[in-house]
């Protein structure tokens, strides 16, 4: 690559993780707002928490079929096609007259958001040189990791100054901006990808290790968001914090989530599944803590922030093993191996909130770290056994 080159691909890097801003901050923006929804519309908690959990179901169906569909197609057009998607999902979503309208927006979103991941890791490691790729697809990452620092906490502010509407307007022109540096400085030159068949989906979920990662994926990852998708009246129903607390609070959980979403890439590197197991335990400690000390705003916070800072920090060591076995086990499907795995993390989100809506329907909001607990300690023990497994074989 020319001196010249160099420049571009920075500016390519920069204008897609303009678009990941916008991408990680509206998954989890309504985390900040479901009380202001609930009252909006009327409707309970654990319907609000729908605007969660149904999100994630349209990411996991999109990661892996848009995919597929789009493989044929220029990656430039993908990219500038999914942010148009994406802008109108979250327009849908900021003037919804009624509740169904609001998820309608959230599935266009969601559609978007699969898509996005896959293309974004292809294009961003397509402009730099071999031994950059990694940094290349890291800095396009940050892009999220500054969703949960800013974006969330941000968009929560504005719903709870102005009104919830606003916050997903903002996350409309966040998109914008996307949209138009994408389509000026991503270049239109790119390599052309390999045409992916859904028959690749069945070559992936027919092996029982990448089953296995895929399993793990979504139950550990899944765990935290039974107590996490609900953490707004959580902080403020137990531990006492008025709303404009909880803003400040998201964004030093935010700042959590990226210390150990970077510690997680760094131990992933040493031993993938190791690291898994050890990081599960430390997630699955945190939930058990919030549930005793769910009444105590101080120690009850604490819990609350190590569970940020373990919550992310498996997210790089999943997928660099599904890639690994991917590599080893199915290598002619390994981009539908890497999308399968986007699924697996947003059937984790699903799995996660829609227990936590359920648990508050049927019990209380007080047990949803408790479940959260026993999900990601499940995630821990197959592990666990994968690794003895592996260790006798040897």
């Amino acid at each position: 690559m020319s001196h010249l080159k160099k420049p571009n691909a920075k500016l390519t890097l920069l204008a897609l993780a303009i678009s990941a801003f916008g991408i990680g901050s509206t998954e989890f923006i309504s985390v900040g707002l479901l009380p202001l929804i609930k009252d909006d519309f009327d409707i309970s908690l654990s319907t609000a928490g729908l605007t969660v959990s149904i999100y994630a179901i349209g990411v996991t169906i999109g990661a892996p079929l848009l995919t597929a569909l789009t493989s044929r197609l220029r990656r430039k057009t993908v990219l500038l096609l999914v942010m148009v998607i994406f802008i109108i999902g979250n327009l849908i979503a900021a003037l919804a007259p009624i509740f169904s309208i609001l998820i309608i927006g959230r599935i266009i979103s969601a559609l978007a958001h699969g898509v996005f991941m896959s293309i974004a890791s292809v294009i961003a490691a397509d402009v730099v040189e071999p031994h950059k790729r990694a940094s290349a697809i890291a800095f396009m990452f940050t892009g999220l990791t500054l969703a949960t620092v800013t974006g969330v906490p941000l968009g929560t502010f504005i719903g709870q100054v102005m009104d919830w509407r606003m916050s997903f307007l903002f996350i409309v022109v966040i998109g914008v901006l996307g949209l138009i540096s994408n389509a000026m400085l991503v270049p239109n030159h790119l390599s052309k990808g390999n045409p992916i068949s859904l028959r690749d989906i069945g070559q992936v979920l027919s092996n029982i290790r990448m089953l296995l990662i895929l399993f793990i994926t979504a139950i550990g990852y899944g765990g935290a968001f039974v107590a996490y998708t609900y953490i707004s009246p959580i902080l403020e129903q137990y531990m006492g914090y008025s709303p404009y607390a909880v803003v400040v609070i998201l964004v030093v959980y935010g700042i959590c989530v990226a210390i150990g979403n970077t510690l997680g890439g760094h131990f992933a590197n040493q031993n993938p599944l190791r690291s898994i197991f050890i990081i599960f335990l430390g997630l699955a400690f945190a939930l058990l803590g919030i549930n005793f000390t769910l009444n105590s705003p101080i120690i009850g916070l604490m819990m609350v922030l190590l569970m940020g800072l373990f919550m992310f920090m498996n997210v790089p060591g999943l997928q660099l093993y599904a890639v690994i076995l991917s590599e080893k086990y199915v290598p002619t499907a390994i981009s539908m191996a890497s999308a399968l795995n986007i699924s697996a993390f947003n059937i984790g989100i699903f799995l996660g909130s829609y227990s936590g809506g359920f648990i508050i329907r049927h019990q209380s909001l007080a047990y949803t770290p408790l479940y959260g607990f026993f999900m990601v300690l499940l995630a821990a023990i197959v592990t666990l056994s994968w690794i003895l497994f592996d260790r006798k074989r040897k």
